[in-house]
C-alpha cells in the first residue's frame, strides 16, 4: 500500500515499515478520547537512537518480555495507542520490537531539511534521522503522518481524502499523489537519472 514510501527506506524490512506506518495512520485517524494526538516513532538503528536520547519519565515498556513488545502483537498496538498520549518518542528496532517509550530525542547538531511550519516532533524526527540511520515517523496533531529519512521529509500520508483539499503540502516541488481507499500518500517526484547507460 505504501510502495512509494517503502522504496525510499529500503534498508528496513518493508513489512515492518508498512506495519509501523499503518499503526501511525490508525493513531492519526482515531486519536484518543475524542481528540487528535501526536506522537513520534523511530525505526531502526535503535542503539544509536538510545544513545542520542533520554527518558522523560520511567519507561512503561521496560522490563516486559520481548515477545510482548512485538509490533505484530495486536495487544501491544492498543497499548502503544494509549502510551502515544504521553510525551516523547517510541524507539522501535529494525526487527519490529518496541525498545523504549517516552524518549526525548537529542540530536540537535545534525543538518536537516524541514519545511517551515512543522513543530517540535517533526524537527526531532528530522534530526534523529540525520544523526542516525533511523527513520522518523511522526503523527501530527493535525492527523497527518510524515516520514523523515537522512534529515529530510520523504513523504506525507493524509489519512482521510477529504483533508487533501484543505491541506497545504509540505513537500516542495513536483509530487506524486497516490490514493488507496480514503488514504492519500504524497511523495516527491523523483527525477530521472542523468547517468549515461
Amino acid at each position: 500500500m505504501f510502495e512509494s514510501l517503502l522504496c525510499q527506506v529500503a534498508d528496513y524490512d518493508s513489512e515492518i515499515v508498512e506495519s509501523l506506518i499503518g499503526l501511525a495512520v490508525e493513531i492519526a485517524r482515531e486519536g484518543r478520547e475524542g481528540r487528535r494526538i501526536g506522537t513520534l516513532f523511530t525505526l531502526g538503528d535503535e542503539v544509536a537512537v538510545l544513545a542520542k536520547s533520554r527518558a522523560l519519565i520511567l519507561d512503561p515498556l521496560e522490563g516486559h518480555a520481548e515477545r510482548l513488545r512485538q509490533l505484530s502483537d495486536p495487544n501491544l498496538r492498543g497499548t502503544v495507542k494509549e502510551l502515544a498520549q504521553l510525551d516523547g518518542a517510541f524507539v522501535v528496532s529494525a526487527t519490529g520490537v518496541f525498545v523504549a517509550a517516552c524518549r526525548y530525542l537529542d540530536a540537535a547538531a545534525s543538518p536537516i531539511e524541514i519545511p517551515f511550519g512543522l513543530g517540535s516532533r517533526h524537527i526531532a524526527a528530522a534530526h534523529i534521522s540525520s544523526a542516525t540511520r533511523a527513520v522518523g515517523i511522526v503523527v501530527s496533531e493535525s492527523a497527518i503522518v510524515r516520514l523523515f529519512c537522512h534529515g529530510g521529509l520523504i513523504g506525507e500520508i493524509i489519512p482521510e481524502l477529504w483533508m487533501l483539499k484543505r491541506y497545504d503540502l509540505q513537500l516542495g516541488g513536483p509530487v506524486v499523489k497516490e490514493t488507496v481507499g480514503d488514504l492519500a500518500v504524497i511523495t516527491p517526484r523523483r527525477r530521472a537519472s542523468s547517468r549515461p547507460k
